[in-house]
């Protein structure tokens, strides 16, 4: 292969790998938060516990105040006595209860997801913390500066003086 057919084949070859779409990220200008390394989205501790506590208080006022029981004993006590509206009652209650139901595990899954990722992030801080002191640990071992300036180190210990017992 002469050394003119190389060049023409590594330049058609850049050519194609310059024209072929790239789907590893978007171009700087068509990212919203580009000037912003760290992104937009920030989630502080305190954010968190009141999303979880709101989430609680809604699951047990739902508890409390949603549940209707006295619907399905109507409903029963209607269709007993011969009224199309009891079985219509009756179904409208089993609705509500499924939907209620559904209702309340979200908020128990929220509120139990917001103390679960309070508590990693905590642990999180935590392993960053203890990391990054045992680093500061490890770096003052490495210190040169275990003797005052021009003096010699005391743990390599001292030369002997030749001809002196």
């Amino acid at each position: 292969m002469a050394w003119d057919e190389w060049e023409q084949l590594k330049a058609s070859a850049a050519e194609r790998e310059s024209s072929r779409m790239q789907l590893n990220g978007l171009p700087p200008e068509d990212r919203p938060n580009a000037g912003n390394p760290q992104g937009d989205l920030q989630v502080h501790q305190k954010d968190l516990a009141a999303i979880g506590d709101h989430a609680f208080k809604l699951y047990n006022r739902l508890w409390k105040d949603a549940r209707v029981t006295s619907t399905d004993s109507a409903g029963t006590d209607l269709a007993s006595q011969g009224f199309a509206l009891g079985q219509a009652l009756q179904h409208v209650s089993t609705r509500w209860d499924k939907q209620l139901g559904s209702v309340m595990d979200a908020c128990a899954l929220i509120s139990n997801h917001m103390d679960f990722t309070r508590n990693a992030h905590a642990g999180d801080e935590i392993f960053i913390e203890r990391h990054v002191s045992s680093i500061h640990t490890l770096d003052a071992g490495f210190d040169e500066d275990w003797a005052k300036r021009g003096e010699k180190n005391e743990i390599y210990g001292t030369k002997p003086t030749k001809g002196k017992d």
